[in-house]
């Protein structure tokens, strides 16, 4: 083998090397993992958790869509995967008309990267994260016009943590990082990876926070749900994934939960069924909501600043 050769040939290995490796962040604008949510000052009256789901999370632009023509904001987000995906551009005051058309444009719930390292996940991530960060008018956490809490989970033990300071880029692409799909995150040496692993639905870190009302957008597909013959690995899976919704919602003080059926595709058909089933059963849930609201907040409004 000649030297330009064996030159080339340690180059290949060593840019597969660095491929198979999870993205790893350093610097001063790196998320920072928190073990738990301090408590806000001012404390949160109104938080919005937006939960984990894939292609589902399209029932989070139509849910969000109702909330804001009844002039229902909140003043804290939290969200897990694909909620912390919209949940970002929503602390950022972007409306849900604005993502809806985003969103039909390709973005953001379609940006990803193949890759052919399987044994990382097939998506790499880094287009997501640079997506994010282009379109929101900050790259950092804490300067969102709303506070917001995004979930992932550490790698080495499945514990959650909480961004809410640091690369909002970064942060989102870490809570989506599906295993087997998306590459995960490296962040100061350790690895995380998709918000589902750990917290589908974190309402444990709004109450954290202090939020006064936690309201919920659980995407899950229902319980019972799933057809005849449906693969019992699915089933143990889901019963997995609900073992961790459950306790979560029950700290909840109101859960839209649309109902999109037990399957889910990344295709057009479903997005659109997606959108309309949050929009349809928010639409039902509003005038139960207000009600609630009141009760738990008394004549106050809680509505914010108009996005």
């Amino acid at each position: 083998m000649t030297i330009a050769r064996r030159a080339l040939h340690c180059l290949a290995i060593a840019w597969l090397l660095a491929a198979c490796a999870p993205f790893n962040h350093t610097g001063p604008d790196s998320p920072v993992p928190l073990a738990s949510v301090p408590p806000l000052q001012p404390a949160p009256r109104v938080a919005l958790v937006l939960g984990s789901g894939g292609p589902r999370g399209y029932a989070h632009i139509g849910a969000l869509k109702v909330l804001e023509e009844a002039g229902i904001q909140a003043d804290l987000v939290v969200g897990s995967s694909v909620g912390a995906l919209l949940g970002a551009f929503w602390a950022d005051g972007v409306s849900a008309q604005r993502m809806d058309e985003l969103s039909r444009q390709g973005g953001p719930l379609t940006v990803f990267d193949p890759s052919p390292f399987a044994d990382r996940g097939w998506i790499i991530g880094q287009r997501l994260q640079n997506y994010v960060n282009d379109q929101l008018s900050t790259t950092r956490i804490e300067q969102l016009r709303r506070p917001l809490v995004v979930v992932a989970t550490r790698r080495a033990d499945k514990a959650p943590v909480f961004f809410m300071q640091g690369n909002v880029g970064v942060a989102v692409r870490a809570s989506s990082a599906i295993p087997g799909v998306i590459s995960p995150v490296g962040i100061e040496g350790t690895e995380y990876e998709d918000g589902d692993e750990s917290l589908p639905v974190a309402v444990r870190a709004a109450r954290q926070a202090g939020a006064q009302f936690v309201m919920v957008i659980d995407v899950s597909a229902h319980p019972g749900s799933a057809p005849e013959g449906v693969n019992p690995d699915w089933l143990v899976r889901d019963a997995s994934r609900r073992s961790r919704i459950d306790p979560e919602v029950a700290q909840a003080d109101f859960v839209i939960h649309p109902d999109m059926g037990y399957y889910a595709a990344p295709r057009e058909a479903f997005f659109n069924r997606a959108r309309q089933a949050g929009e349809d059963e928010t639409r039902r849930m509003l005038p139960a909501l207000r009600i609630k609201l009141a009760q738990v907040l008394g004549s106050r409004s809680p509505h914010q600043e108009k996005l």
